[in-house]
């Protein structure tokens, strides 16, 4: 299990725009499963939606992206303080259900091709087994 303080040392983002508060299970080089606690306090759904507060897309597949990053740090096992990953692009996106309030998603990403810096990862989101987000996602791992 990887902590939130690790998780902080890993990826640039931060409040509010961190959007992974624990990783449960890591196989390096593989699969990672991480999870984000949507609460009610999150600061967009002041505006999306008012009286109907639902999870952005956008902000799920880069919860997703965000547990793709740390797989790929966790699996080069150097000192990333010089290093830093880019989201290139997505495929294949589908979402099947809307994130609201109280759920929990589980992010799990698993590495499907990696060349030089270059990451592809199958990532999917679910809340209670059930896929709500999928994708295909493409990142580079590179030097800052």
């Amino acid at each position: 299990m990887i902590s939130i303080e690790r998780i902080q040392t890993l990826l640039p983002q931060a409040y509010p725009f961190l959007l992974v508060d624990r990783v449960l299970e890591l196989e390096r080089g593989k699969r990672i499963l991480a999870i984000k606690n949507v609460t009610f306090n999150e600061p967009f759904f002041q505006g999306h939606f008012p009286g109907r507060p639902i999870m952005p897309g956008v902000l799920i597949l880069e919860a997703m992206a965000q547990a793709g990053g740390i797989l790929a740090f966790e699996t080069i096992e150097e000192d990333v303080k010089d290093r830093a990953v880019y989201f290139l692009g997505i495929d294949k996106a589908k979402f099947r259900r809307t994130v609201i309030p109280g759920d929990q998603l589980a992010l799990e990403a698993i590495i499907l091709k990696r060349r030089g810096v270059y990451w592809s990862f199958q990532a999917y989101a679910r809340v209670d087994d059930t896929i709500v987000t999928e994708a295909k996602m493409l990142a580079a791992l590179e030097k800052k």
